[in-house]
């Protein structure tokens, strides 16, 4: 039987396109820290038999390919209109919501006492609200800018597009509670964040209402 009283911290980790979240929240895994990637939810909501796939097929006809939503197809669909935006959000947050929860009550009934969740769009979409603390990975915007642009298919036009929708990294990180800097060293890095994890493990986080 799972201890109620066991701490259970939740952490955001979140960051511009771009900055190294990925290889944080790799680094945060590799350490045994659950972690909950939102892009991966709903890349598996968008695949065949996806709980995203029927709503986002009759609404982006186009983006339908061999039974499952094609990202990038649906992403020529939404970029740069805000109505098509919008229309996509509404369908998909719920059921990112959902698997969240779901993520949340199993982490707690393992006893673990930290978690993260991954989310690119954490302050825009009012994400802050279901976690403790946020920490923002960032970059000089130099390296940003680089690493983004060496992308296949990924064009100077269409980064900054994507950057129009992203709070400014100097905001998230004056409203983050920890910034991790990729800048650096990859050894740096791992040892910023094994320092976080060393801090953040057996503090009493909010309690997160699950069913």
């Amino acid at each position: 039987m799972t201890d109620a009283k066991k701490p259970f911290y939740v952490l955001g980790l979140t960051g511009s396109i771009g900055m190294g979240k990925s290889t944080v929240s790799q680094i945060f895994r590799d350490q045994d820290v659950p972690v909950l990637d939102a892009d991966q939810v709903v890349h598996d909501l968008y695949a065949h038999g996806g709980a995203a796939v029927g709503p986002v097929s009759e609404a982006f006809p186009s983006a339908f390919k061999e039974g499952a939503i094609d990202r990038r197809a649906l992403s020529t669909c939404v970029v740069g209109d805000e109505v098509a935006i919008k229309k996509l959000e509404a369908m998909v947050h719920p059921l990112v919501s959902q698997r969240r929860e779901q993520f949340l009550k199993q982490c707690k009934l393992e006893g673990r006492p930290l978690v993260v969740l991954d989310i690119p769009l954490l302050y825009e979409t009012g994400a802050e609200a279901h976690v403790d603390a946020v920490a923002v990975v960032s970059a000089p915007a130099e390296i940003q800018e680089s690493r983004v642009l060496a992308r296949p298919g990924m064009t100077t036009e269409k980064f900054k597009a994507i950057l129009s929708r992203q709070i400014p990294d100097e905001e998230k990180r004056m409203r983050a509670d920890f910034c991790i800097d990729t800048s650096v060293s990859m050894e740096e890095t791992k040892a910023h964040v094994q320092a976080l994890i060393q801090a953040l493990q057996g503090r009493y986080g909010r309690q997160v209402e699950i069913a």
